[in-house]
């Protein structure tokens, strides 16, 4: 239940993205639910691989270049689909960031109303 919550909740960040980002478009919710699929496919499989592949980079820059990571998932993720677009990389990595913000506030609120016990 709590997946299927996320992802919905995750497709309706993506129109928040496209809403409040011009560099962001996104054609419609079944656009937004498919991209919030593949974003989150690509973050769980290309994202540990490219870290790994960059840990000096990312080491040298104090963390900072894993935005540079999440924007290459981000637009990835708009070059393989069609109902959502990125107007190039510095729109991938302030939607990016944008998307990562409402991804927080999500787990959060996921995580206050799933509690275990």
């Amino acid at each position: 239940m709590k997946i299927l919550l996320k992802w919905l909740l995750s497709a309706a960040a993506l129109l928040f993205v496209a809403y409040v980002y011009s560099g962001v478009q996104v054609q419609s919710f079944g656009s937004a639910l498919i991209a919030a699929f593949v974003i989150g496919l690509f973050n769980a499989v290309l994202r540990p691989v490219l870290v790994l592949l960059t840990l000096p980079v990312t080491v040298v820059t104090v963390g900072l270049f894993l935005f540079v990571i999440n924007a290459l998932m981000f637009w990835a993720a708009a070059g393989v689909l069609d109902g959502f677009h990125v107007n190039g990389f510095a729109a991938a990595l302030l939607g990016s960031l944008i998307y990562s913000a409402m991804g927080l506030v999500i787990e959060s609120a996921l995580g206050g109303l799933f509690t275990k016990q």
